[in-house]
């Protein structure tokens, strides 16, 4: 089953035809930057021109970093605040002409993988975490996913967390990734001791120089490097539309 999956990020939204039966992206990821806080008008746009670049009239699977109950967004942190309360998939939907389902975008990251990637086989608790702009979280038990976990709004030094450990803001802050890590690894314990996690997944453009800091943390719990790395948005997004087409 071929669906097209799209992943919003802070700074940018990509998207690709996905092979749902094999976490393939069919084609090279299509990108478009968005460096300016667009409003729900804008970015439904930007999701059309994604599927008007593929010629989609299929199915869209969206990632969203917020909360979704259903098809609105209730939180946007990293968004237009006119996102929340807003039946975002409606939005999407009208713009592309096309059946969209929406979900959180760690959650989509994580669907990719416990199915296709780093948590495929693994019982009990699976926390995967994706640093990027802001850090989201997809929390697992047994395969089953308990949806918006947004454990990146923790409170660390009375702040979001996601204001020390995400990967912008080590940049933002010009941490080395020792410095960077020593946060990082904080935050991981304080993780351990929520939810007693068997694994814990890192994903976002950061898993990719897992070398550079992986030393820095010391977790009790397995640790390792997400393996689908910036597609796993696009491939989860695909996943979470296909299983929502099933269920209708």
């Amino acid at each position: 089953m071929k669906i097209l999956g799209i992943d919003i990020g802070g700074s940018a939204i990509k998207g690709a035809p996905v092979d749902t039966t094999t976490g393939v992206m069919l084609t090279e990821r299509f990108r478009i930057e968005t460096p300016d806080t667009l409003t729900p008008l804008q970015m439904a746009r930007a999701v059309a021109a994604v599927a008007r670049h593929f010629h989609w009239r299929g199915r869209i699977g969206v990632g969203f970093p917020g909360v979704i109950h259903g098809s609105r967004t209730l939180t946007s942190a990293n968004l237009h605040l006119r996102f929340v309360g807003l039946d975002t998939g409606a939005l999407f939907a009208r713009e592309t002409g096309c059946r969209v389902a929406i979900v959180n975008d760690a959650d989509a990251a994580g669907l990719a993988e416990m199915r296709f990637g780093a948590g495929r086989g693994i019982a009990g608790t699976v926390l995967l975490l994706t640093l990027g702009t802001g850090v989201g979280s997809a929390l697992f038990h047994d395969g089953c996913l308990m949806p918006n976990t947004e454990f990146g709004h923790l409170t660390m030094r009375g702040h979001s967390a996601e204001r020390f450990v995400s990967a912008a803001a080590r940049k933002r802050r010009g941490l080395g990734w020792d410095e960077w890590g020593q946060d990082l690894n904080r935050y991981l314990l304080m993780l351990e001791t929520l939810v007693w996690p068997d694994r814990i997944i890192l994903g976002g453009g950061v898993s990719a120089k897992s070398d550079q800091f992986f030393r820095y943390l010391k977790p009790r719990t397995d640790l390792v490097p997400a393996e689908l790395r910036n597609g796993a948005g696009i491939i989860g997004a695909a996943l979470w539309a296909r299983e929502q087409k099933m269920r209708s």
